[in-house]
């Protein structure tokens, strides 16, 4: 097992980006926002609720705030979630450009996944605040979708792409339930 502050973290952090490339992996990561998150955050929830409220019942008002504030939870983690990856990362979440840095900062200083998590957040969230409830089968097949693609193929591409600092950073941080206090590789 590999603990304290291992060598690779200082060398990787310390060099320095080209800015070519940096803005590269910016555009590329814009792109795969608007793609990924749009798609299954946005465009199949609207497909499939018009984003129309549904008539008020018992307990509603609550119901509402509390879509709303996963909405705003979502947001708030999933933008610098993605930001990371191309100003830390120097890639994009895509698989077709990864990363070249294993990303850890942000968000991902206290949960393995946080877009997957800010993505579901913000499914649940729209069908809570719209009253749209057929949204959370939708929400339940996106994160049985995204686990069996973090299993199967996200995990062994990364230990293959980064070995024992990824391990050593999987062994520190959870995939799917967040740490209280966020990990630090120092």
């Amino acid at each position: 097992m590999v603990t304290g502050r291992p060598e690779y973290y200082s060398s990787v952090r310390q060099s320095p980006l080209p800015t070519g490339s940096r803005r590269r992996a910016a555009i590329g990561t814009a792109v795969f926002f608007v793609i990924a998150p749009g798609v299954f955050a946005g465009l199949v929830p609207w497909l499939m609720t018009g984003y129309r409220f549904e008539e008020p019942v018992a307990g509603w008002l609550a119901m509402r705030v509390a879509g709303g504030a996963l909405i705003g939870a979502g947001l708030l983690v999933l933008v610098p979630a993605f930001t990371r990856f191309a100003l830390e990362g120097l890639g994009t979440p895509a698989p077709v450009a990864p990363t070249t840095q294993l990303v850890v900062g942000g968000p991902y200083r206290y949960v393995r996944n946080p877009m997957y998590l800010a993505v579901g957040s913000t499914i649940v969230g729209q069908a809570l605040l719209f009253g749209q409830l057929e949204l959370l089968p939708y929400a339940a097949v996106f994160f049985a979708a995204v686990t069996a693609f973090v299993y199967n193929y996200e995990e062994p591409a990364l230990r293959r792409r980064f070995g024992a600092e990824y391990e050593a950073y999987r062994a520190a941080v959870p995939g799917w339930w967040p740490r209280l206090r966020p990990w630090s590789p120092r």
